[in-house]
């Protein structure tokens, strides 16, 4: 028969282990805030797409307090954090962050900017092309199979366009 003070002891120690808990949640939390900062308008490479894997990967290691010598794979860690990569949800910002941009009437300086071409004289300078943060949508979109004109439709449909650009991207 479990005594009171025995119940007591057990209520105490689950406490613990809910407030530590919640401090990881809350410390993942607010590490998604800060190394989420502005990431809408993010051109990135492949290379930045691993380097914010491996941080996002690292800070959750850390949280987690797991060494490297405990051999615990990236996916259990990812189980056991219950989220996504957070290039997915970089990618998730920057198409949600388009479709508002394409919902925004024709006069606007954001939309004009989406839509904008180079004028007739303009050449390109020499060397390889930079990533700009078109093409880096166009990237996004192609991993749903959408093209521009198509992806701008769609997002008049807000409903629609949030649910596309939230699970679609980060569940994938």
């Amino acid at each position: 028969m479990i005594t009171l003070w025995r119940l007591l002891l057990l209520l105490l120690q689950w406490s613990k282990y809910l407030e530590a808990f919640s401090a990881i949640y809350s410390k993942l939390n607010k590490k998604q805030t800060t190394n989420l900062y502005g990431s809408e308008c993010w051109a990135v490479t492949k290379n930045d797409v691993h380097k914010i894997d491996a941080l996002d990967q690292w800070c959750l290691r850390m949280l987690l307090g797991i060494n490297w010598h405990q051999h615990v794979r990236n996916d259990e860690v990812r189980r056991l954090t219950k989220q996504s990569n957070l290039s997915a949800i970089v990618q998730s910002r920057r198409v949600s962050l388009f479709g508002h941009i394409a919902r925004m009437p024709d006069e606007t300086d954001a939309k004009q900017i989406l839509t904008a071409s180079p004028a007739g004289n303009w050449r390109r300078p020499l060397g390889r092309p930079r990533i700009t943060r078109m093409k880096t949508i166009q990237q996004d979109l192609k991993s749903s199979d959408l093209n521009m004109d198509d992806a701008v439709d769609l997002a008049q449909n807000r409903p629609l366009w949030r649910l596309m650009s939230t699970f679609g991207t980060t569940h994938s």
